[in-house]
């Protein structure tokens, strides 16, 4: 099988191309610096040529308005319409489990218009929403800004690593079309304020943490469903690789998170170096005693 990854020199978009070719499908792997402008249609149609699969694994290089929206709109619809004149069998895209519930953030009211554009294109296709990736919640914590408290929210999480979607885009790849939503998520559940908690501990980072309900994440308040899996879908599937493996591979390593591109969720004030005034209904949690994810099962 033909299959071009837009996007495909990406955190995702790299490890896909990788896992495909060792399937043995023929890859084409086309981003800017190959000569491809999705937002513009530059270079589409010869990328498209032959091409049986085409996966979306694109993100903007701005999160701010009215670039992103931008981006994700005119992009989609370059990626559609190409596919359509190329007679592509298959478009998958890959978008972000909680986009119909983060509205706040102009990322996922942008996310949101890439759903509606490959949902009404009539093209066969898959689209896939993915919870938050081990290398973003790595991430989230900017250092160096101040010594004050970190306030986040206890709501759930259920990251997954980067590989992992990999694999399962790879999967949905041989499966074909299904034009079903598909949410993929990791094997656990983890208090976001624990996760980001046991990643700052990891790397040393002695700031304490406030669990706080009120806490913002991408302008919205959180509660249990917000991040993870909507109980409305009933097409998942889950990773396999656990945060406390990933982790520990990391660290065993030397190494630190690979950057990634994404808007911070959290507000500067929630980050800040002034401490953050203790309300009602925040629980004060000491670095000192970090916590540690669930063993995996044997």
């Amino acid at each position: 099988m033909r299959v071009v990854v837009a996007g495909g020199h990406g955190l995702i978009g790299s490890r896909l191309a990788w896992d495909l070719a060792e399937r043995g499908h023929v890859v084409v792997a086309v981003s800017r610096r190959t000569g491809v402008d999705t937002m513009t249609g530059m270079g589409l149609d010869s990328a498209l040529a032959g091409c049986d699969t085409l996966v979306d694994v694109t993100n903007a290089s701005s999160f701010e308005e009215p670039y992103v929206t931008e981006f994700f709109q005119r992009s989609t619809q370059n990626l559609v319409d190409a596919a359509a004149r190329a007679g592509v069998k298959h478009h998958i895209a890959l978008s972000v489990v909680g986009t119909p519930r983060l509205i706040e953030s102009p990322y996922f009211r942008a996310k949101a218009i890439q759903e509606r554009i490959l949902a009404r294109s009539g093209n066969p296709h898959t689209l896939i929403r993915a919870t938050q990736f081990f290398e973003f919640m790595a991430n989230i914590i900017p250092p160096g800004l101040g010594t004050g408290p970190v306030a986040v929210s206890p709501a759930l999480v259920q990251p997954i690593a980067a590989r992992d979607v990999a694999r399962i885009l790879a999967d949905v790849v041989e499966d074909g079309p299904t034009t079903k939503l598909t949410e993929v998520a990791g094997p656990e559940l983890h208090r976001l304020c624990d996760l980001v908690q046991w990643v700052m501990y990891a790397f040393q980072d002695s700031r304490p943490m406030i669990a706080d309900a009120a806490a913002r994440y991408y302008g919205a308040v959180l509660d249990n469903d917000t991040l993870t899996p909507s109980r409305y879908v009933r097409h998942g599937r889950r990773g396999q690789t656990y945060f406390g493996d990933w982790l520990d591979e990391l660290l065993g390593a030397g190494k630190r998170p690979p950057p990634v591109r994404h808007p911070n969720p959290f507000s500067r004030d929630q980050i800040a170096g002034e401490p953050v005034p203790r309300a009602m209904g925040t629980k004060w949690i000491g670095i000192s005693n970090p916590v540690r994810a669930p063993a995996k099962p044997r």
